[in-house]
């Protein structure tokens, strides 16, 4: 099935390893134009080496910290004067932060919220008088464990929290721009965090075999990929969802005990 993503422009936040990676790699093999932000240039330079190398097509890069307003504006006009316009907003920047509540201090709740909450919020208004121009799609990159935090998921799992109602808010706002905003919900898929814990907790094991361990107690019985996930960033991105909007996909091989 085609996606209609062929010239499509858009910009992937995180996009140096991990879903946002795989999800730019994903759409520019489709024929998108993708930019890539991350705030490490040298990450970047190498994800677009290897994008190049298997797509035929280089990614524009910039390097920018989207809990900051000014870097992510500065980011958006760099994107749409080289594309000359944007129609597509992945958010996927995000790191992983679960503590106990008590032990999360104000600087913690602060720096997980500006990355995580704000950066989408600062990307989505910049990106926006673009997107009217065409309409357009955004992705908000989230977490299961907004939907279902557990104990000791502090900050990560509010902030997952407020994209999901962000994101439900957003698409009816911007339904009558014809922006589309959906968001998808992360489980246990293949990253550095993962493969970090893999190294701590069971170095014996294969990856196959770790990914695939009852512990994880996942219905499908292993670990995702994060082409997995790319692929159903890419399909809420395109014009195969052009009726798709204000809703959470898991992609979690269903582990999550909601819809």
């Amino acid at each position: 099935m085609d996606l209609g993503l062929r010239g499509k422009r858009a910009i992937i936040t995180g996009g140096s390893k991990g879903i946002g990676f795989a999800t730019a790699m994903l759409l520019a093999s489709e024929g998108a134009q993708v930019a890539i932000v991350a705030r490490n240039e040298g990450s970047l330079k190498e994800a677009a080496k290897q994008i190049a190398a298997k797509t035929g097509t280089e990614p524009f890069i910039v390097a920018a910290d989207v809990s900051l307003e000014a870097d992510v504006q500065r980011a958006v006009s760099a994107v749409a004067e080289r594309f000359g316009g944007i129609d597509i907003i992945v958010n996927n920047a995000g790191t992983s932060a679960a503590k106990p509540f008590e032990t999360v201090d104000a600087s913690a709740w602060s720096a997980d919220l500006d990355l995580k909450l704000f950066g989408a919020v600062h990307m989505s208004r910049s990106a926006l008088p673009y997107l009217r121009e065409g309409g357009g799609a955004i992705v908000n990159v989230t977490a299961v464990g907004g939907k279902t935090p557990s104990g000791s998921s502090l900050p990560t799992s509010v902030s997952r929290a407020a994209g999901l109602a962000l994101t439900k808010a957003m698409s009816k706002d911007l339904a009558s721009d014809r922006i589309r905003v959906n968001a998808v919900c992360i489980g246990l898929i293949r990253s550095d965090q993962i493969e970090r814990m893999w190294q701590a907790t069971a170095p014996q094991l294969s990856w196959d075999e770790f990914a695939a361990h009852p512990r994880h107690d996942i219905p499908l019985g292993r670990i995702g990929r994060a082409e997995e996930a790319a692929n159903v960033i890419a399909f809420l991105a395109s014009d195969a969802a052009s009726y798709v909007t204000g809703t959470a996909v898991n992609i979690d091989g269903g582990k999550a005990a909601v819809l």
